[in-house]
């Protein structure tokens, strides 16, 4: 497949136990009809999973829901890149990304509190990530290239 048409698929989930993995099947069914990569797909999947988690324990929606739009293209240049980009999106509180804090393993490892990792996990299985937050809420924009 040598260029891809621009696509998108938009789907918005409650804030409930397991309705991040309704956002994994997207992904794989995507993923597959761009030939992203079996290994590529799983690492889109997880970083979802991460992204709709944080966003279910850490954004305090009050209509209790997640929006997730799914676009696969062909990046603009020289290059022409094929990319999944996953945007999860809430209506939140928002936070300031700047001051996020990298999770030190020593202490972690110590504390009772194991969590606090979705971020830098996300930002090791994708691309490139963007966060967009403020008092409407906060969308993180994910994207893998093929």
């Amino acid at each position: 497949m040598s260029s891809i048409e621009p696509r998108e698929v938009r789907l918005t989930i409650p804030v409930a136990p397991e309705m991040e993995i309704a956002a994994t099947a997207q992904v794989a069914a995507l993923g597959e009809w761009m030939e992203l990569g079996r290994d590529k797909i799983d690492e889109v999947k997880m970083a979802v999973v991460e992204a709709c988690i944080n966003a279910f324990e850490h954004s305090g929606t009050p209509d209790h829901r997640v929006s997730i739009a799914f676009r696969i293209g062909t990046e603009e240049g020289p290059e022409k890149r094929a990319f999944l980009e996953v945007d999860v999106t809430d209506n939140g509180h928002g936070f300031d990304p700047s001051r996020l804090e990298a999770p030190e393993i020593d202490s972690k490892l110590r504390s009772p509190k194991k969590r606090g990792w979705g971020i830098k996990i996300i930002q090791s299985l994708m691309d490139d990530v963007r966060i967009e937050s403020g008092e409407r809420g906060t969308a993180i924009v994910m994207r893998k290239y093929r």
